[in-house]
């Protein structure tokens, strides 16, 4: 007897709401754009049909609530106005440079940079504008690595559908002194964005960039994003993300940064919204003296599950990386941190460092830690460690023997506990604006 054959269910299963027909829609609306980028359109989604969804045997989600990540349901939004994107950049409005606000993909508002930094070649502007106006670089530096953090079905949804993002191109040996902000907001239930922020900083270049993921809808949405970093020689990059997607969002989200000799790359990463939050994050090394210092705080409360996957890789003698995460975890929330750190055979005096620390606030609360190792050099200096523990009850008896509530008690030591890795900003306009929105968080 002839067997049925389950492909069509597998596939359905595999692209969810973004069928060809969806994708030719997609593509038709991008009547401006080149041929090259419709074409390198077209190759990402033929590279996103064929691959499967996350299993339960995939050792790179391993832990992960697979049963969450499903793509049907969602379609791309349309853009509109919309006060959010507004509300948003007011949270980082102390001493901007220029600000970027997106709404469900297309861009609806900004300030331009001040004519001072426009003269001088720097670029705050849209990728659609990029695509016409620096094509070279678009092509040398979007999505140029490849994923390998278990994202790639993932990465290659996000390149075939992205509407628009954030192009910030810094000349050589021009400094950009306070932040550019990007607000990526997103409305309407079911609505998919695909947010993307891509910063170029040439030889001995510095900048700072902050990109804030908002909705106020409590409604499911799909986000799924990625930024490239390039830090040239000697650039310094200082960027902040500030996720604060509708609770019942699922998000996934991947870094990746590459920097050269003697450049210094800060990444620090809020995860504050999302039902079911996944982010990627790849660093690599690849010159002499280069520097990646990778942060993370999370509040994990409800049912929320945030999905913490990272690599560090260096790929020459002398380099330096430092990751430092750390998750506070409320109600019946679950954390997963997996990270490892690949020093290749050349890269002698490699001084890598990787800590995972969860603040366990709850009986009920769930943390997973993996760090990992894998060194092919025999001249290195790498560490890695992870602990997960309660609060101390001496010290929330302390506070409570002063008449501090327990709530009021527990924020206190969360912010205690988060200000090692706030201290690490050299803004203190940007410390602030993250703790208020931690605070903001809490107190809902």
């Amino acid at each position: 007897m002839a067997l049925a054959t389950p492909a069509k269910p597998a596939v359905a299963d595999a692209i969810g709401g973004f069928t060809p027909e969806v994708f030719a829609r997609h593509l038709a609306s991008l009547t401006a754009s080149p041929a090259w980028w419709l074409e390198r359109k077209r190759s990402a989604y033929s590279r996103f049909e064929p691959l499967p969804m996350p299993r339960r045997t995939d050792e790179s989600w391993r832990f992960s609530n697979i049963a969450g990540i499903t793509l049907g349901g969602f379609s791309p939004g349309a853009g509109g106005p919309d006060p959010r994107a507004r509300q948003a950049s007011e949270a980082f409005a102390t001493a901007l440079e220029a600000t970027l606000s997106f709404l469900n993909g297309s861009l609806v508002g900004g300030n331009p940079l001040p004519a001072g930094l426009a003269a001088k070649g720097v670029v705050a502007s849209t990728l659609s504008e990029a695509v016409a106006k620096h094509p070279g670089l678009l092509r040398e530096h979007f999505m140029a690595q490849p994923q390998k953090l278990g994202s790639a079905k993932f990465a290659a949804l996000h390149e075939a559908f992205i509407q628009d993002g954030a192009f910030i191109h810094v000349p050589r040996g021009v400094v950009v002194d306070r932040p550019i902000v990007i607000v990526h907001a997103v409305s309407g239930a079911g609505t998919a964005v695909f947010p993307h922020t891509l910063v170029v900083a040439e030889d001995n270049a510095k900048v700072t960039i902050v990109d804030h993921f908002v909705s106020n809808d409590a409604t499911r949405q799909f986000a799924c994003g990625a930024n490239d970093l390039y830090a040239g020689h000697g650039a310094r990059i200082t960027y902040v993300a500030a996720q604060c997607w509708s609770k019942e969002a699922l998000s996934l989200q991947f870094n990746s940064t590459v920097v050269r000799r003697d450049a210094r790359v800060q990444s620090l990463n809020l995860h504050l919204g999302g039902k079911q939050a996944r982010h990627e994050s790849l660093s690599q090394l690849q010159a002499p003296g280069g520097f990646s210092e990778m942060l993370a705080i999370t509040v994990a409360d409800g049912a929320r599950e945030c999905d913490q996957r990272t690599l560090q890789i260096h790929q020459a003698p002398n380099t330096k990386s430092d990751l430092l995460y750390k998750n506070a975890l409320l109600d019946q929330s679950r954390t997963i941190f997996s990270g490892l750190i690949i020093v290749d055979p050349d890269a002698q005096k490699t001084d890598a460092y990787q800590s995972n620390r969860n603040l366990m606030l709850s009986d009920d609360a769930e943390s997973n830690s993996l760090p990992g190792l894998e060194i092919q050099a025999n001249d290195v200096r790498c560490t890695h460690g992870a602990t997960s523990s309660r609060i101390d009850p001496e010290q929330e008896f302390y506070l409570k023997s002063r008449g501090i509530p327990q709530k009021a008690a527990d924020e206190l030591l969360i912010f205690g506990f988060f200000e090692e890795v706030l201290n690490r900003l050299e803004s203190e306009e940007l410390h602030s604006a993250l703790r208020k929105l931690i605070r903001a968080h809490l107190r809902r």
